[in-house]
């Protein structure tokens, strides 16, 4: 890593001693670049030319009372933000036109045949009208600057709709879908290797609900245009990929279920400039609009213990790291603020290694779980031991009353439900809670509960919807944060889990599924030895396919940090820290400061020598920007060079403005693989250049 010349000084924990100076004239060419118009409502506008698009992603609406629809045969014309959308009702295939005569490929014909359409009413701003073949009525306005589309169903049924980068008008070269797996991609829907089975998208199909697609909603643009989609009630909803004729598309699939109550469907479509992030843009402003955005500036107001994740590195402890001389080194080596985990494999961090910590002002907690039961004479792990016969009895059966077994085969997942009505005479979830935190923890990580499978329970005792589900799980992990008062933290965080935590690690992640074989593959690493498994600390080459689909910056875009930045801190997942994989160790630390997001490590006794003062230089790097911009929403994403290997990231109203060279040559004075950031006081900015592997 190259070391900073005259750098400026800061405050002792934020003296930027890797940073080098950019020349004056960059500064001023930087400066002038920030500028963005922005047109109504959902219709952002800015450069297109081949330094990329830009985009402020939380502009408010500026238009009136929406007018009424107008019909015009079977078709129905609505005004939105930015232009018009037209609804052929016979194939509910949606046609869009900007207020500069460009057509805009909405959705093409749902994949199911609705039968011929009833006629079209209008009353007031809405109009209606059903496909009584399918028992399917549709009722459509212009809402907020958005068509708002809403189908309900008489009966139990699917419904393949709507469907993006497929039909007339989406044949052309600059295509792209962007999709919310993990942080968040764009996709070139010509791209020969996203059309591949070995990308991961193509044959694929991932409910919205899950840590697959961390956000309710997705994007395609073509042209400098785009369309925002946004599924508010994300339950009963997934998302197909396909590849057709070499071009990969979309297909939302909407399954109506009277006992899961899903008979009501809603998508919600938005004009946009597009803009590869406008699709987070599109969501934030909904949170916003509907009350739902609960920031990390009120989550610190409600618990202060919050604000030490600012400029915090974060970190999993095994063996010998654990012990408090260890967290004393942690300190000495000049990490000033850290997230210390540590696995619930029965050697939890003693009360001094906690005390330790905090005195220094870490947060430290363990990874905890509520979702596995395993028979306590064989358990695998303590968390998975409870009292009395929760196991099996609390165990989420199918609609045969068959056992869910667990994850990894062992086991079997536990109700929420089974918990929720037992929890105010049992209190197995509190007494859980007060044993693995009597060390004096001040953070708990909760695995699964964020991010994992919302299950339907069709067991006689503990029946269960997989809204029950999100709600017993929303419900827990606030009692954490809010009534036990830890700085709480989940796995991936699906979006609606997001006002109630903290922190996550894994949204940074847009995992392919082929992850997964490979973990089990021996080039992985084993469970073993138990003060350092190979699973975590052995540095690991990913195949191709998952390296290009996974982390090549060409594709990453800030979906999530678009719509959530101020809400809660983001990492990737845990069994993937900054050494696990050596060639992407350069990227992963630009991506952290392009993103304002903490990188996560994983520490033993035998490496806390040399990643410690690892972590420790790019903690001090990033403690400034972090602490600056933590609590600010990401305002501006751009790609500057035709490749997309130059990306600019600004947050709040210019606190803080980074450019990132992930690329082999230079770029307007930045040097090919560093980063510049520039907070508002800083007279020049601050560079960073981390070494390849």
């Amino acid at each position: 890593m190259e070391q900073a010349k005259n750098a400026p000084q800061g405050e002792s924990d934020g003296s930027p001693d890797r940073v080098r100076h950019r020349d004056a004239a960059g500064v001023a060419r930087k400066r002038r670049n920030r500028g963005l118009g922005v047109a109504l409502a959902l219709v952002v506008t800015g450069t297109t030319a081949s330094a990329g698009y830009a985009v402020v992603v939380d502009a408010d609406a500026k238009s009136s009372q929406a007018a009424p629809p107008k019909v015009h045969g079977s078709s129905v014309d609505f005004a939105v933000a930015g232009g018009s959308t037209t609804v052929d009702t016979s194939t509910l295939r949606i046609t869009g036109r900007t207020e500069g005569g460009g057509a805009v490929p909405v959705s093409a014909a749902a994949a199911d045949d609705l039968g011929r359409p009833s006629r079209v009413e209008v009353d007031g701003s809405r109009a209606r009208w059903s496909y009584a073949a399918k028992g399917l009525r549709v009722t459509a306005a212009s809402e907020a600057g958005r068509l708002r589309m809403t189908v309900r169903a008489e009966k139990d049924g699917t419904l393949a709709w709507p469907v993006s980068g497929k039909g007339p008008g989406t044949d052309t070269a600059n295509a792209s879908l962007q999709v919310p797996r993990g942080e968040g991609l764009s996709v070139p829907t010509a791209d020969r290797f996203w059309n591949t089975k070995a990308a991961g998208l193509a044959g694929t199909e991932a409910e919205l609900a899950t840590g697959s697609l961390t956000l309710p909603l997705w994007g395609y643009s073509s042209g400098g245009h785009g369309v925002s989609y946004l599924v508010p009630e994300s339950i009963g909803t997934s998302l197909a990929f396909a590849s057709t004729g070499g071009r990969l598309n979309a297909t939302a699939k909407h399954e109506f279920s009277r006992r899961e109550k899903t008979l009501g469907y809603t998508v919600t479509f938005a004009l946009t400039s597009g803009s590869p992030v406008a699709p987070g843009g599109d969501y934030r402003r909904w949170l916003r609009q509907h009350g739902e955005l609960r920031t990390l500036k009120q989550k610190i107001a409600k618990n202060p213990e919050t604000r030490k994740l600012l400029g915090a590195e974060h970190a999993y402890l095994w063996g010998g790291a654990r012990e408090a001389k260890a967290v004393e080194k942690l300190r000495e080596q000049g990490n000033t603020r850290l997230w210390l985990g540590y696995d619930a494999d029965g050697s939890p961090m003693s009360k001094e290694a906690v005390a330790t910590a905090k005195k220094q002002g870490y947060l430290v907690g363990p990874y905890d779980t509520y979702a596995n039961g395993q028979d306590p004479e064989s358990a695998d792990t303590p968390v998975a031991k409870w009292p009395d016969k929760v196991y099996p009895d609390f165990c989420v059966r199918d609609w045969k009353g068959r056992i869910k077994t667990g994850f990894g085969d062992r086991g079997c997942y536990l109700s929420s439900e089974a918990f929720a009505e037992s929890e105010p005479a049992k209190r197995y979830l509190a007494r859980h809670v007060k044993e693995m935190t009597k060390n004096g923890v001040n953070s708990v990580f909760l695995d699964v509960d964020a991010a994992g499978e919302l299950f339907a329970d069709f067991s006689e005792n503990h029946p269960m919807t997989k809204k029950q589900d999100r709600a017993n799980r929303m419900e827990r992990m606030r009692t954490l944060a809010d009534r036990d008062g830890f700085v709480l933290g989940s796995e991936s965080a699906v979006s609606w889990s997001a006002p109630a935590l903290a922190f996550n690690h894994g949204s940074q992640t847009p995992v392919n599924d082929g992850l997964w074989p490979f973990q089990k593959d021996k080039e992985w690493g084993a469970y073993y030895p138990d003060d350092a498994p190979g699973f975590f600390f052995r540095p690991t080459t990913l195949p191709h396919a998952l390296a290009k689909s996974m982390y090549d910056p060409a594709y990453r875009v800030p979906l999530y940090q678009t719509a959530l930045h101020d809400s809660l801190i983001s990492t990737d997942r845990w069994e993937m820290p900054y050494d696990k994989f050596p060639a992407q160790k350069r990227d992963r630390a630009l991506m952290s400061v392009l993103y304002n997001t903490p990188l996560n490590f994983v520490l033993g006794e035998e490496n806390l020598d040399t990643t410690g003062r690892e972590m420790a230089g790019l903690q001090r790097y990033f403690a400034p920007l972090h602490k600056a911009a933590g609590t600010e929403r990401m305002t501006d994403f751009r790609r500057l060079t035709k490749d997309h290997t130059v990306q600019r990231s600004v947050f709040g109203d210019g606190t803080l403005t980074v450019t990132a060279n992930f690329g082999t040559k230079a770029y307007d004075g930045l040097p090919a693989g560093c980063v510049d950031a520039e907070l508002k006081t800083d007279p020049r900015p601050r560079r960073l250049c981390p070494a390849d592997g």
